[in-house]
C-alpha cells in the first residue's frame, strides 16, 4: 500500500518527460506536405464504431465515416465492422444505424459483419462457441481489393484485412492501407501532456492505449510482413486537432446524419472535459479520413515499422500497460511505411468542420 501511495504520488511530480509523455526520439526526415502518393478515391472503411455506447466510448469512427460520406468525389465501396471500442454486435449495430442515417439523405453503403476476435483466436480455435469465424467482411473486402485501384481506411484492428489477404494474399494495383496506429518509441498516448489542471490523477490525466494495434497485434505484424503500401496516421498528429462543443453544436444543427453522430459524441466530450482534463477532444479517425481525401495537408516521413516491445519505455510502460506498440523508426530494422505525425491543423479544422456540418451529403460518383 505504500508503495502504491508513493508511485500515486509521484504523479504529482513536475517531471516533463512524464508529463508530455515524449521520451527524445531522433527526428524523422519530414517531407511537408508529403511525401505524396496515389490514394484512390474509391474507399472501404473498416470501423470498430461504438459511437455513444459508454461514456468512455469515442465516437471518432462516426465523425470519420461521416466525414467520408460528405467528401466530393469519395466513392465508399463499403463498410466492414470489427471488434475494438466495444464487442463485435456493439460495432455492427452502430455501423448500420449511421449507414441507414446516410441512406435517408441518399447515400447507401454496403456494411459488412467482421471479426469479432483477434486472428490468432480465430486460426486456434479459441474462438468463444457464439463467436462468428466466418463472416462477410473478409470475403466482401477481398473482392473489392480484386476490382480496382482502393484506399482501406482502418479505423480499429487489422483483423478482417489480414484475413481478406488470406483470401486474396496480392491485391490489384493501387491498393493503400491507411490505419489509425502506431508511435515512435518512448512516447505515450497522453492526451493530456500537462495541460489539464483538472485531470484525474492529480491533474495528469489518462494514459490511452495504441488501442487498434495491441487488440490484434498479430494481424498487424501480418499486414506489416507483406509489404502492404500502408499510411499511418497516429496519435502524434490527431492531438494537433480538436473538436469542441461548439463544433458539435454546428452539427446538430446541421441536422439528419450530422445531429445524430454530434449526440453520440456529447457524452465522450464531457469525458475529455472531466477525466482528461481539456475543452475538446481529439478526433483521432477523422483526422485519418481528412488524409484520405487532403494528404497534401499533412507532413510525413518514410520509416521503418514494426511490432514489439517499447525498449524506451522500459519497466515504466509494462508496469501502465503500454509497452507493446507499433514502433516506427528511421533506418530499415521493418517493412517500410509512411509515418505521419504533423498537419496543418487549421486547414484541417475547417475542412472537417464544413463537411460534419453540411446539411446534405455531397455529390458522389
Amino acid at each position: 500500500m505504500a508503495l502504491a501511495a508513493l508511485l500515486l504520488l509521484s504523479l504529482a511530480l513536475p517531471v516533463r518527460r512524464w508529463r508530455t509523455g515524449q521520451m527524445p526520439a531522433p527526428p524523422l526526415p519530414l517531407v511537408r506536405g508529403g511525401p505524396l502518393v496515389g490514394l484512390p478515391r474509391r474507399v472501404w472503411i473498416d470501423t470498430d464504431a461504438a459511437c455513444g455506447h459508454a461514456r468512455t466510448a469515442d465516437p471518432d469512427d462516426c465523425l470519420a465515416i461521416l466525414l467520408l460520406a460528405r467528401s466530393p468525389g469519395v466513392e465508399l465501396a463499403g463498410i466492414s465492422t470489427v471488434f475494438g471500442n466495444a464487442p463485435l454486435e456493439v460495432t455492427d449495430r452502430t455501423a448500420r444505424e449511421l449507414a441507414a442515417q446516410l441512406g435517408r439523405e441518399g447515400l447507401q453503403v454496403p456494411v459488412y459483419r467482421g471479426a469479432a476476435l483477434p486472428v490468432d483466436r480465430l486460426a486456434t480455435g479459441r474462438a468463444h462457441p457464439a463467436a462468428e469465424v466466418d463472416t462477410p467482411a473478409p470475403s466482401a473486402l477481398a473482392r473489392a481489393m480484386a476490382a480496382g485501384p482502393l484506399t482501406i481506411l482502418s479505423l480499429g484492428p487489422l483483423t478482417n484485412l489480414e484475413l481478406a489477404l488470406r483470401r486474396r494474399p496480392v491485391p490489384a494495383a493501387g491498393v493503400r492501407l491507411v490505419a489509425v496506429m502506431g508511435r515512435r518509441p518512448g512516447h505515450l498516448f497522453h492526451p493530456t501532456e500537462g495541460q489539464g489542471a483538472g485531470a484525474i490523477l492529480l491533474g495528469h490525466g489518462p494514459v490511452f492505449r495504441d488501442l487498434n494495434l495491441v487488440e490484434d497485434p498479430a494481424a498487424a505484424a501480418a499486414i506489416l510482413a507483406r509489404r502492404l503500401p500502408t499510411t499511418l496516421i497516429p496519435y502524434e498528429v490527431a492531438r494537433e486537432v480538436s473538436v469542441g462543443g461548439s463544433d458539435l453544436d454546428r452539427m446538430a444543427a446541421a441536422e439528419g446524419a450530422s445531429a445524430w453522430v454530434a449526440g453520440r459524441a456529447r457524452e465522450w466530450l464531457e469525458f475529455w472535459r472531466k477525466d482528461v482534463g481539456l475543452a475538446g477532444f481529439y478526433p483521432f479517425d477523422a483526422v485519418a479520413a481528412m488524409y484520405v481525401t487532403t494528404p497534401e495537408l499533412f507532413s510525413c516521413a518514410r520509416v521503418s515499422a514494426s511490432v514489439g516491445e517499447d525498449e524506451v519505455l522500459g519497466w515504466i510502460g509494462r508496469l501502465i500497460g503500454r509497452s507493446t506498440g507499433l514502433l516506427v523508426r528511421t533506418g530499415d530494422s521493418g517493412s517500410a511505411v509512411l509515418y505521419c505525425p504533423t498537419v496543418a491543423a487549421t486547414a484541417v479544422h475547417q475542412v472537417m468542420t464544413q463537411r460534419l456540418t453540411a446539411r446534405r451529403l455531397a455529390a458522389t460518383p
